[in-house]
Parts: C-alpha cells; structure tokens; sequence
C-alpha cells in the first residue's frame, strides 16, 4: 500500500477523529442503529479514522427500568449485529454505547466496531448513584473485569477495562475507552490507558445538562488531555433523550494536550459531529521528552496487563485538506484577548527579571544601546518600566546611539525621541571615526576609499557598539542591557562575543521576532506612554527591518539575508519546541500560509504583511533556517541570562536547548529533499 499524498494530514502522523451524537429513539435500538450508521458513514467520507457515539446510545439513557426488559436488550444485540454487517465497506473505528449481558449482569458498555467486526467491549468501570444518577439500579460496575470475552454478534469479543484498540503501519495509533462519571473519579481508567499507550482516549457519555456544567466538563477533559498527553475525545447525549426531569445539550468536543480543537453548538434538535485531526506524533514525542510521564508508568501500573485488539484502519489515498487550527503566528495568537494576555504576561516576565537582575547586582545604571529599529525600542520601555518598579530614578539609565556609516537619520531621530519621552539619561557616541581607523590598521580597502562592505566592515561597527557599551557600564558602575532576540539567536544573526550576541543580561533573549511588535504595541495602547510617544512607537513599528550596517541608497533588509521573519520563527517554533521533522514543518507552514484570505491574523498586522507563500518558497526559507540554525549554536553555547518567555520554548544552554556546536543539519536537510513533492 502506498503511503499518503504529502497533502494528507495522515502522511504527517496526524489522525482524523470525530465524535458525534445522533437524534436517538427512545427504547428502539433498531432505528437508532441506522442513525448511527448515517454518522458513520458521513465519518467515512471524511477520511475520518476513529468516532466516538454517546453512553447507550443504542437505547437511549433515559429508559429506566426498560433498560430490564429482554425485548429491549435482545433488540440491542440484534443492532450490533447489525451495525458489524452494514459497517463492512466503512473505514471508521466507531464506538457505541450499549447496554449488555453477561454471566447473570448488565452493563453500561462502549462497543468497539470496525471493518465488519466487533472488535471489543469494554464496561464502565465507575457508576454513578447520587442526585438524579441510578445507575447501580440496572448495572454492574465493570472494574475489575478484566480477561473475559463477550458472545456478540456471532462472534468472541475481548470484554473488559483492560483492552486497548490499536492501529499499526504508517498511520500507527492506540484507543482506550473509558464512559461518562469514570473521567470525574479521581482515577480515571483513561489515565492508566494513557500510560500503557494510548494516545486518543474516547468518552462515550450521557452527562446531562445544567447551569453551568458544561464549562466543567470542559475543564475535566481539557485537563485530562493535558495530564495524560493525549487527545481526548467526548460526546454526550442529546436530542431525543426523556426530558422528564433532566435536559440534554449534545455536548461535544476534542481536546489535544489541554487545547480544544474542535466542538459543536449544544442544545441541537437533530445530529451534531465535530471532526479533528490530532496530532499523534506530537502526542508520542511530547510524552518522551516530558521524564515525569515514563516515570508515572513504573510507579502506577495497572490492576492487570492490558489486552491490545489490532485494528485494520487505512487511511483514503489523495489530498485531504487538514481539519485542525494552526496559526501562521505560534508565538502570537490571533485571538485579542489570548495575543493582550500573551502580551501582559511577557511584559512582565522581561520587567520583573531585570529588576531582580539589578537588585542582585547592586548596579548603580543600566547601559543600552539604542538604534530606533524593534528590538532596542522594546528593551529600552522594559528597562524603564524596571527601574519604575524598583523606585529608581529613570534617569540611572544611561541610554545611547551609536550611529554608524549607514545609520539613517529616521532611525536617529526615533531613537532620540525615544530615549527623551522615557526620560531617561541619553546620549549619542558616533563610532564611525573609531571605525575608520580600525579599518585601517587592519589594512581593509574601505579605509583607502573602495566601496567593499563585507562582513569585516559591517562586524568593526558592531563590534565597537558592544566595546562602548561594555567600557561605559564599567565607567558608570552598570551593566549591558542586551537587545537581541529570540529569532535571532536561532538564526545566527547577530556578531558573537562583541555583537548583540552579548550582553550583561538580556531581557529579550526569550522573545521571537514576530512577538517583539505585539509587545510594543501592548505598550503603546497600555496607558503607560502619552499620545506622543505612542505614536512614536507605531513609526517605529513601521520601519523596515535592518541593521543599517552597509551605506546606499537601498535600505539592507534584514529579511532579504535570513528570510521572512513570520516563516523563520514558524519553523523555530515547531523544531525545537515539538522536535518536527522539516517535511512536516512545511505541511504546517503550507496549511497555514498559502491562502493569505483564509484564517485570522493577530491584530495589528498591517495588510502590506498579510501575504501567503507557496510551497518551493516554505522549502527554500525552511532550508536556510536548518543550515543557519545548526551552524551557529556556538553563539547560543555562550549566550548571557536571560528569562525563558513563551512556552514554545528558549534557547539557553542552561534551560531548554542543548546542542553540540559541531552538528551538521545535512539529515535535516535530506529529510526536507525526501518529504516534500518534486
């Protein structure tokens, strides 16, 4: 069998789920059989590989005492059957909930139907009998069965709490099953299913709805998808169900590692779905980095050995477009109020780190370099915002610009203005004549005139800024606030040892290029700056990109040289944080970038930016990311301290990268050739 188009999600170690709730027929599990097959195969022709059906969904919840009835319970039996020989051509894992005899009992149960067959049952472990519940009326609990087989449907069925379902081949994952009150115990049995392998857990439920209720069914499956590294994936009944005395909302929704990926609206008159492509491979690579996971399985095992049923799941050949949000920006959510709490949060993650970084060193002055361009701009308002919270006078930062051979007079000007509304001590120190003649004591044909610009001449100009910068805070008893960021430490853009590689201590080592505009303009409308200088700050936001290094009439675009910023800190994102292959990176990037229409932009990006890129365009800019990134670790091998901002992670050799200097990205590189279509 051929493995997926590079354009399918399951060629990326993604797997479509769905969960969904039919309109049931009250005690008519033969009708209800149908609805549930409609579903299934409208999953089918969503390339969907697993589904997940509400807690006796075959009857109805709300049957009571008919729940006692052999008419009725013969009648689910014949609708399994049914559902196993009506399901043979459809690809779906689907999962029903049934209520079933066995050796003189009943219970609640999740079946397990695939290909044809009835691949497992498995019981409720935990039952629930206060308030409106009275479960322990009609059923058995189901923990602690375990190793028993069920006679269904013509067939011998694994039945019990310890059998997990599992997919092997190119698109390999693992389901464990667990319904309704067993995710509100204190252990759940998905949490022992998770440590024994499984990566989507399903809930088969009847949770009934009232005020409020939903939002902490929410949060017990948002959080059990965080604790369990998994995607959790929930339905719960709805229309059709007695309203008697209780009300019903359809509940339906798919968390993955604690973020929702995907729901339908409640109270729905007639059959809802919500489909998700979870991120498996993510799910694996997440629960091998994270120790404390590993370490949960030895410490905690099951009450017996679980049971693997295979399955035999392939997933559709062609394209299928990927059913999962994926931001272009994963430092910066385009949500407003998640980019405001984002923004708050690292704000003040930057201020209180320097402030307790001068409060341990005693420093009498902060010295910083300020250029008018993003990154020193942001530096600057932390460093002044930190010294407001220690009660020290703004003016003990001594703030400097350092014009060069290409420093354009609106970059100077901004920062003038700059270093004047943050009311700070500023000063400028013109560097050119120390640079001519270091130039010409290196003997370099700038200084006798020639128009060369090469690395030498652009590194004497940074180099001398770092010098300055490093003498004056000894003279004034002070330390070095770094500017460089997040971006360009990955990329290697900046000069080691005398650049803005280095620094005393550095507030923005943590934050990525694409975060550095948000946070200014969280600045700009904070209320901490007057109209002035707000406005100065959105000329500053407006500036072209550039170290301003190299004389002539063309500005020198930073991201001419290293690649756009919006892609560059895409790929860091997803390399470091979540360990992708560069193949897969692309698909992302493909899937989030190619349509500069479709989606949310966080706010503030002007439109000139709102721009797609194709794919030959993801492929070159990704590949320059892979050779920059590997061959400049040593500039990150001896970086200064700096806060660790967001959780898609840092660079420091002393928090979340560690890397040998000497690595070579050609694996990378060959993975990117092999991955990607011709």
């Amino acid at each position: 069998m051929s493995s997926p188009s590079f354009f399918s999600p399951y060629r990326h170690g993604f797997v479509r789920v769905a969960t969904a709730v039919p309109k049931v027929k009250l005690a008519d599990p033969a009708a209800n059989a149908q609805s549930v097959l409609a579903l299934v195969r409208q999953a089918h022709d969503a390339g969907v590989a697993v589904l997940v059906l509400p807690e006796l969904g075959l009857t109805g919840y709300t049957v009571d005492d008919l729940l006692q009835q052999d008419v009725l319970l013969d009648a689910v039996e014949a609708a399994i059957a049914i559902l196993a020989q009506e399901s043979k051509t459809l690809s779906p894992l689907f999962v029903v909930g049934a209520p079933l005899r066995d050796a003189g009992r009943l219970y609640n149960t999740a079946v397990a139907i695939q290909g044809g067959r009835v691949r497992a049952v498995v019981p409720k472990s935990f039952l629930p009998n206060y308030r409106e519940f009275y479960e322990r009326r009609w059923f058995t609990p189901g923990s602690g069965v375990v190793g028993r087989t069920l006679d269904l449907a013509g067939q011998a069925v694994p039945f019990g709490t310890d059998v997990l379902l599992r997919n092997l081949g190119d698109t390999a994952f693992t389901v464990g099953i667990e319904i309704c009150e067993d995710v509100w115990t204190p252990a759940p049995p998905s949490t022992a299913q998770a440590m024994a392998g499984a990566e989507i857990l399903l809930n088969l439920s009847a949770s009934n709805i009232t005020i409020g209720k939903s939002e902490t069914r929410r949060l017990l499956c948002a959080s059990q998808s965080a604790r369990t590294i998994s995607a959790y994936v929930y339905s719960a009944a709805g229309a059709g169900e007695s309203s008697t005395d209780l009300a019903w909302d359809g509940h339906v929704d798919i968390h993955e590692m604690g973020n929702l990926l995907a729901q339908s609206p409640r109270f729905s008159t007639g059959a809802v779905m919500a489909v998700a492509d979870v991120d498996v491979a993510r799910l694996r690579q997440e629960r091998m980095r994270v120790g404390s996971f590993g370490d949960s399985t030895t410490l905690s095992p099951p009450e017996a050995p679980f049971r693997i049923v295979p399955l035999d799941f392939a997933p559709p050949a062609g394209d299928l477009a990927l059913v999962r949000p994926i931001e272009r920006f994963p430092f910066t959510p385009s949500d407003p109020a998640k980019l405001a709490e984002n923004c708050y949060e690292a704000y003040n993650i930057q201020v209180q780190g320097l402030a307790r970084r001068v409060e341990a060193t005693g420093s009498k002055s902060l010295v910083i370099g300020v250029s008018g361009g993003l990154d020193s701009t942001h530096a600057l308002i932390v460093a002044a915002k930190a010294m407001d919270q220690l009660g020290r006078p703004r003016s003990d930062i001594r703030a400097y610009t350092l014009p060069g051979f290409a420093t354009s007079e609106g970059t100077k000007s901004n920062a003038w203005k700059l270093m004047t509304a943050m009311g700070v001590t500023a000063e400028e120190l013109d560097i050119r004549p120390a640079a001519q003649q270091m130039l010409a004591d290196l003997g370099h044909p700038f200084a006798k005139g020639e128009p060369v610009y090469d690395v030498t001449f652009e590194n004497v100009q940074a180099g001398l800024r770092t010098d300055y910068l490093f003498r004056l805070a000894n003279h004034h008893k002070g330390m070095v606030v770094g500017t460089g960021d997040l971006s360009e430490l990955a990329l290697g853009w900046c000069t080691y040892g005398v650049g803005d590689q280095m620094s005393h201590y550095n507030p923005n080592s943590g934050v990525p290029k694409t975060l550095i505009q948000h946070l200014i303009r969280f600045v700009a409308a904070s209320g901490d700056v007057d109209a002035a200088t707000s406005d100065l700050l959105e000329d500053i936001l407006a500036t072209e990109i550039s170290p301003e290094l190299v004389p002539g009439e063309e500005v020198q675009a930073t991201e001419s040289f290293v690649g756009p910023y919006a892609l560059q800190d895409f790929n860091l994102y997803y390399l470091t944080r979540y360990g992708m292959a560069p193949s897969k990176i692309a698909f992302l990037a493909w899937t989030a970038w190619r349509d500069a229409t479709a989606g949310a932009w966080p706010a503030g990006i002007p439109e000139s930016a709102r721009r797609a890129y194709d794919l030959p365009e993801i492929k070159r800019w990704l590949a320059l990311f892979l050779k920059r990134f590997f061959a400049n670790q040593f500039k990150r091998s001896a970086m200064p301290n700096g806060p660790k901002i967001s959780s898609g992670g840092a660079l420091s050799p002393r928090g979340d990268w560690r890397m040998p200097s000497d690595a070579t990205a050609d694996a990378w590189l060959a993975e990117l050739d092999a991955g990607l279509p011709a």
